[in-house]
């Protein structure tokens, strides 16, 4: 049985993904290993908003740079409110897709791409 899945993303400075992950998006710092007291990366954490769980890493060979998750909401217009009083820079939307979901896309401080996606009511 598989219980799910958590996508790990590619960053380049852990201090500025911690800032824009939890200080902007609201998620919380799970754990942040970082090998080297005296250096803040490489840096392998975990972030948490709900029951939505994302692992971010500067570790070599960790995450791919310059990808994409999709976040689930139900309610993507309240997070677009908040993003927006926090200064997040969002990319497009909310936006509905002819595809059924309403979504807002937004860029990290490495340019992964973050989709929050609801599911659009059907008739």
């Amino acid at each position: 049985m598989i219980h799910g899945v958590t996508p790990v993303l590619g960053v380049s400075d852990s201090k500025a993904a911690e800032e824009f992950y939890c200080g902007k998006l609201g998620f919380e710092l799970q754990f942040a290993y970082r090998p080297f007291r005296d250096h803040d990366d490489p840096c392998h954490m975990g972030v948490k908003r709900d029951d939505a769980v994302m692992r971010v890493s500067s570790f070599s060979g960790d995450g791919v740079p310059k990808t994409g998750v999709i976040v689930w909401t139900d309610d993507v217009d309240s997070l677009h409110e908040e993003f927006v009083s926090k200064g997040v820079e969002i990319d497009t939307g909310p936006i509905d897709q002819v595809w059924g979901l309403r979504e807002m896309h937004v860029r990290d401080v490495d340019d992964n791409k973050l989709t929050f996606a609801q599911a659009l009511q059907t008739e």
